[in-house]
């Protein structure tokens, strides 16, 4: 845990930032290490369902990136697997917002939040984000 310029505390993930959205990362899908994939920008841990994530399976392209387009889209297309939503309809809206509720949060453990949901464009803490209203956020005794 660091201190922000303001003094309030700033939790560092337990995943590699770095990692999310690299296709030619060393920890991307190694035999034996966590599943991950990020929706809205909320990192899940999707090793549970490795038969759908995993290597080699149907929904394997979303892993290691926000795919909140994808997923809205309900499209395993390389141009859909970004975060951004511009222009999706709103019945592709209400799809992401479904699926982001009544699959992912319902079914797999958040680990953490990408870049772009606690950061700033220029890199500075984004002061609005507060853990403690983010789903599943729970506060553990680990710091």
């Amino acid at each position: 845990m660091t201190d922000s310029h303001d003094g309030n505390p700033v939790l560092k993930p337990s995943y590699c930032l770095g990692c999310i959205g690299k296709p030619r990362c060393p920890r991307r899908i190694t035999e034996g290490q966590p599943i991950y994939l990020a929706v809205k920008g909320v990192v899940f841990d999707v090793t549970s369902g490795k038969e759908f994530y995993g290597k080699g399976a149907p929904y394997n392209a979303l892993v290691g990136k926000d795919s909140t387009r994808g997923v809205a889209k309900m499209s395993l297309d390389p141009a859909d697997l970004t975060h951004d939503i511009t222009g999706l309809t709103e019945e592709e809206l209400k799809s992401l917002d479904d699926i982001f509720n009544n699959v992912y949060k319902a079914k797999y453990p958040i680990v953490g939040y990408t870049s772009r949901r606690i950061l700033n464009e220029d890199g500075s803490p984004n002061l609005d984000f507060k853990p403690e209203d983010q789903p599943h956020f729970n506060i553990k005794d680990e710091f």
